[in-house]
């Protein structure tokens, strides 16, 4: 039982080491970024609005590929635009068709009644949908993006380390201490 119960507390020292360094990571990249951290040619997006439900909740947070050739999508993708007033909208692409040598979407909001007025034009397309979704994970990631969000992101963790070491020592002296006084003396 001693032994399962030393197991199951370094186990949980681990992952709560493991989870204050992950947040650490995530505020400095949302802030290094300005909000918007790009991987392997990925962003993540937050979902404001109920237009695309159900395939993602609002709140919810979204992975697309930031695109290289606006020309290439079709019928059924989901994409993510500059509207007229330069808001990013992620909606399904309707109708693909060419104007001119550019590209020309219309699209929808798969909750929303109609298609959207406004096509979209190639030049504005920012990327595609990449099907990873995490529900409701972007109120978080809005938060950490506040200063006072980041600020508690940091000093949360920073705080959990500190914690864990001052414990950490505690225990060692405890032990070495009990140690002292089981030893025999020497001769």
């Amino acid at each position: 039982m001693k032994i399962m119960w030393r197991w199951m507390k370094k186990t949980l020292s681990f992952l709560s080491v493991l989870l204050i360094v992950i947040l650490a990571v995530f505020v400095i990249a949302v802030k290094a970024s300005g909000g918007e951290p790009t991987v392997f040619n990925h962003q993540i997006k937050t979902v404001l609005s109920g237009s695309m439900e159900p395939a993602f909740q609002t709140g919810s947070i979204i992975a697309i590929e930031l695109t290289k050739d606006a020309r290439e999508y079709s019928k059924g993708d989901v994409i993510t635009f500059k509207d007229k007033n330069k808001n990013l909208v992620t909606h399904r692409v309707v109708e693909a068709k060419r104007v001119k040598q550019e590209a020309v979407y219309k699209t929808k909001g798969d909750n929303n009644d109609g298609p959207d007025l406004d096509p979209v034009l190639s030049k504005n397309v920012v990327g595609e949908y990449t099907g990873f979704t995490i529900p409701y994970a972007g109120y978080v990631l809005n938060y950490a993006s506040s200063k006072t969000g980041s600020a508690l992101l940091m000093f949360v963790p920073g705080m959990l380390v500190f914690l864990y070491a001052v414990i950490s020592i505690r225990h060692s002296i405890i032990e070495f201490k009990n140690e002292q006084e089981t030893a025999p003396p020497n001769q």
